[in-house]
């Protein structure tokens, strides 16, 4: 499978310059190529095909207004015109409902918080022996490189963040063999529940509790934003303002990336089966909790675990967000209904069994994706049983819930 690694870049003054030239040479192909399709459809042409933007931008090299696309390597420009092209087809495709919908592609600008350029094998670009990455009309850029590559990269992707930092993104492709040797085997299975109390609530009754990044930071990204907005705009001080803010969203992105590869990582060593909760973050994102939500950031934390059990060979199940998972019993298996958000704790009335409400959810969803799973594990209290009643589970008329994610309803 193919894999994307990171790595930061240290450029020196004459090689951020050449940079800047190069993300805003790689913009204006873009944009011109994007208003070219655009004037097309306006006038109710056809399409405008990529063989004929590509004989445009050579040509357009040879005027006096566009001469200064020639100081960049063509390889990076001739990629901005492929970057168009996937923007189009991820719209179709959204259209067709082969994919999420998106927006139709728009036009960049110098202040978008991300600048990137990409050269593939044709471009010529290199690791110098002393361990620097050499890019054509830029020169060697030191790298500091915190793990070795497992194969060859295919392309390297220069990018430049809101807060000023450089990175190299390279794409390989690694051994299925090689990487399934890398985790021991294991017959253990765990079911998760995600909450924003405690992040992560595990079928074996570990409760992880959450970081609260962006909480912990807000004091100071508080005093940040105020200094920014004093600011005059247009002003030195205001750019070197913006990027301490930028920095500092960047400082809790890092830590919370971190914390959910710490994380999927040990889950997915240690487990040869995993299943989650399929949340709908996006309408939860809607409600009063969004801040908690986004700082949760589960659903970066599911795309891990996901792509790391296919990398390792490991079981990755999803369960419907609907599925009761917080109404069933997971030792006897009676629904007796939906419950108040209050309630962390219950006795079920059938089987008298004192149950954890997170722990007890996340064992129903280990069951819910059909996986074996020990109902001791789910830590509950036996009590005495009380006298069965007639019928045991919710009331016929009762109206129907959703699945909630530590006190909010999904949407």
């Amino acid at each position: 499978m193919q894999l994307r690694y990171s790595f930061r870049l240290y450029p020196n003054g004459p090689q951020r310059s050449a940079l800047a030239r190069a993300f805003g040479c790689a913009r204006v192909v873009y944009n011109d190529a994007l208003r070219t399709r655009e004037d097309a459809r306006a006038a109710g042409l056809p399409f405008v095909s990529s063989g004929v933007l590509s004989k445009a931008l050579t040509e357009a090299k040879k005027t006096e207004a566009r001469s200064w696309l020639g100081e960049v390597s063509a390889v990076v420009l001739q990629q901005s015109l492929r970057d168009l092209d996937t923007a189009y087809r991820n719209f179709f495709d959204g259209l067709k409902g082969k994919r999420p919908r998106t927006g139709p592609p728009r036009f960049k600008s110098r202040k978008d918080n991300r600048q990137a350029i990409r050269f593939t094998a044709n471009a010529r670009w290199s690791i110098t022996t002393g361990g620097d990455l050499s890019l054509p009309k830029i020169g060697d850029v030191r790298v500091k490189w915190s793990r070795a590559l497992p194969s060859v990269p295919s392309t390297v992707t220069v990018v430049k963040d809101a807060a000023g930092r450089y990175f190299c993104s390279f794409v390989v492709e690694t051994d299925p063999a090689t990487d399934l040797t890398r985790m021991p085997q294991t017959q253990a299975v765990v079911g998760i529940d995600l909450g924003l109390t405690h992040f992560a609530i595990l079928s074996d009754g570990r409760k992880i509790d959450s970081p609260k990044f962006l909480r912990r930071a807000e004091k100071k990204l508080k005093r940040a934003q105020q200094s920014l907005s004093r600011k005059a705009k247009g002003s030195k001080n205001r750019d070197k303002a913006r990027i301490k803010v930028a920095r500092a969203h960047g400082r809790v992105a890092d830590a919370r990336r971190e914390f959910h590869h710490q994380l999927s990582t040990e889950l997915i060593r240690d487990n040869q089966a995993v299943a989650v909760e399929n949340l709908a973050v996006k309408a939860l994102a809607r409600t009063r909790m969004a801040k908690s939500v986004h700082d949760a950031g589960w659903s970066q934390f599911v795309t891990m675990l996901e792509y790391k059990a296919a990398r390792y060979g490991r079981a990755f199940h999803r369960i419907g967000r609907f599925e009761p998972t917080s109404q069933v019993c997971c030792v006897c298996g009676v629904k007796d209904g939906p419950k108040a958000l209050n309630v962390r704790e219950w006795t079920c009335g059938a089987c008298g069994t004192v149950l954890d409400r997170d722990i007890n959810a996340a064992v129903n969803v280990v069951k819910a994706a059909g996986l074996a799973v020990s109902a001791c594990r789910a830590q509950v209290r036996p009590v005495l049983v009380p006298a069965q009643r007639d019928e045991a589970g919710t009331r016929p008329n009762a109206a129907p819930s959703v699945r909630s994610a530590e006190g909010i309803a999904v949407l």
